[in-house]
């Protein structure tokens, strides 16, 4: 079944070069209005919206209004003239990506290409790949993050074990279960180990389990977290934090399949597959001989790197609505709109924390938050000093970031610029940066 592309087009002359390129997609182009749009967004086909106009203004409405009746439809923005600031709304809106019509043809028919090709892989087929892509919320547009799902579900059906490697807070302990509730061992179960968070003098217990009276205090017979995983997956969480003693047992329980308690001598068999995940880069730690090499070329069979978030800046809105929409549940408070100060830092910051950074810092701002917005004076503290420090000699950066240092004091502001007051507000109108919110001692 061919994938759907749904355009929605205000006849703009500048359109028409691009619109014949799309002739050439492997996709069925439908055009049709606004108002009819509903009925087609409720085909079970693989499907994404585009939406062309001349009007900033209609076009915030059109994304708006789809949105509202689908908000897991990719939705791609495309204006004939366009500015930051429009950009900054459209992603509020609930855009997914944002084009211009004439400067940005090569890389809009490029995303489209791109998922239209993750849309109509064959193995599994569409519908099936993409529930099996809801079931971990890997989530963004990214090239990068749509080859990234493809290969997760191919690894998946295999029966290889997996290392995941990234930065801290890229997601890895999703993609490990990704890869698990994608697989044949989905039913079976899916048991994590944190080893970097295990004393070395607990890990061959917590991993093998204890005969009774092994040790002083095992009083009972216990089983391991391998024992426990038999005929589902186990995740080695942090695997390069293991002592060499511990890698060299679980080199033997991966290559013999089997593995004897701590204080027994019955060897017990087991079916597992293993997933390992890190932040370390484990090539060097063989090479410097603190990771066994024999041991990462049997964990590294399938290898899977998560980008850092720096390197997926278009994804961040995608997140950004993502975690929102977790944070507002039915009859608890919810979370106020983004001012567009806010959103702008958000998507110039380099996020050195990745995507668990993201979330706890819309967290922290939300239960900071008392009013209509979520403004600059809502983020935690040391958000707001990161920011600052990583922003670079612009002027409109140098000025968020006195903001931001100064707490949205703005005589303060002024001062660390060397700038008068009146210069401060001409150069707040210049960027388009207002203080809806009154500071944190409101």
């Amino acid at each position: 079944m061919r994938p759907l592309v749904l355009l929605v087009d205000s006849q703009i002359p500048a359109h028409a070069h691009w619109r014949q390129n799309l002739e050439t997609i492997a996709c069925e182009r439908f055009e049709t209005t606004l108002a009819d749009l509903k009925q087609q967004l409720d085909s079970p086909r693989p499907r994404m919206v585009l939406l062309t106009y001349r009007d900033d203004h209609e076009a915030l409405s059109a994304v708006r209004q789809v949105h509202q009746v689908d908000s897991r439809v990719p939705l791609l923005l495309v204006v004939a003239e366009g500015s930051e600031a429009l950009a900054v709304s459209a992603f509020r809106a609930g855009a997914t990506d944002y084009f211009h019509s004439l400067r940005d043809e090569a890389a809009l028919l490029e995303t489209l290409e791109r998922w239209l090709a993750c849309s109509t892989h064959g193995t599994p087929p569409a519908d099936s790949l993409r529930q099996q892509e809801k079931s971990f919320f890997f989530i963004g547009s990214n090239a990068i993050v749509l080859d990234l799902k493809t290969r997760v579900i191919r690894i998946a059906e295999s029966r290889s074990n997996v290392l995941i490697t990234g930065e801290t807070g890229t997601g890895k302990d999703l993609v490990a279960a990704a890869v698990h509730h994608a697989s044949t061992r989905s039913s079976m179960p899916f048991v994590r180990i944190n080893c970097a968070a295990i004393p070395d003098s607990l890990a061959e217990s917590e991993l093998f389990g204890y005969e009774r009276g092994a040790f002083t205090g095992a009083h009972l017979r216990n089983q391991g977290r391998l024992e426990i995983a038999h005929k589902g997956t186990l995740f080695l969480d942090e695997v390069g934090d293991l002592s060499p003693g511990t890698q060299a047992k679980l080199l033997r329980a991966i290559e013999n399949k089997e593995f004897c308690r701590l204080g027994g001598s019955v060897e017990i068999k087991v079916d597992v597959r293993f997933v390992a995940a890190t932040n370390r880069n484990l090539e060097e730690m063989v090479a410097e001989g603190r990771f066994r090499e024999d041991l990462y070329y049997r964990l590294n069979v399938a290898c899977v790197h998560l980008p850092p978030l720096r390197d997926r800046k278009e994804d961040i809105p995608i997140l950004i609505r993502h975690f929102v929409q977790q944070l507002s549940q039915p009859g608890e408070k919810q979370v106020p709109e983004i001012s567009d100060e806010v959103w702008r830092c958000l998507l110039n910051y380099s996020w050195p924390g990745n995507i668990r950074e993201l979330k706890n810092v819309l967290e922290s701002a939300f239960v900071n938050s008392s009013g209509k917005y979520i403004s600059l004076s809502d983020l935690p503290d040391k958000f707001r000093r990161n920011y600052g420090n990583a922003s670079g000699s612009s002027e409109h950066q140098e000025l968020l970031a006195a903001l931001l240092e100064n707490k949205w004091n703005k005589s303060r502001a002024a001062e660390q610029l060397s700038w008068s007051r009146m210069t401060l507000y001409r150069k707040m109108r210049k960027y388009h940066i207002s203080s809806r919110v009154s500071p944190l001692g409101r």
